[in-house]
């Protein structure tokens, strides 16, 4: 009977820290309505959301010399995660920026993965 009610007591207190966390992050959201919470979420995981739709594999169903493979970067003049990430924020061409679905520092997360992954030739794993 103890046990029961010591695991009982545990799973209550984890409930209150997870609201209490959760109080925290709304708060702060509420006070600051411009901070995003993409500290969490990966470039990996913002490029899947948001460009992998025409990017995929680095490659660019809508323009093929505008993909995000090396050469064409070099090329275009994007050969460096900065470039990249100023790219993602405001667009350039037909590609429209992605600021603001990106986030707070989400574009730089982006471009750090799309740079990381240039540098492989797009070889997953």
């Amino acid at each position: 009977m103890i046990r029961k009610a010591s695991r009982s007591i545990q799973l209550i207190t984890k409930l209150l820290h997870t609201i209490a966390s959760l109080g925290i992050v709304l708060a702060t959201l509420a006070i600051f309505p411009g901070v995003s919470p993409v500290l969490a979420t990966s470039g990996q995981e913002l490029f899947s959301n948001h460009c992998a739709g025409c990017h995929v594999n680095g490659g660019n169903i809508i323009r093929r010399g505008r993909t995000l493979k090396l050469a064409a970067l070099k090329k275009n003049g994007l050969d460096d995660p900065d470039a990249i990430a100023r790219v993602a924020r405001e667009g350039i061409g037909q590609m429209s920026g992605y600021g603001d679905v990106l986030g707070v520092g989400g574009d730089e997360l982006v471009a750090a993965w799309i740079w990381e992954q240039a540098q492989n030739a797009w070889i997953q794993g």
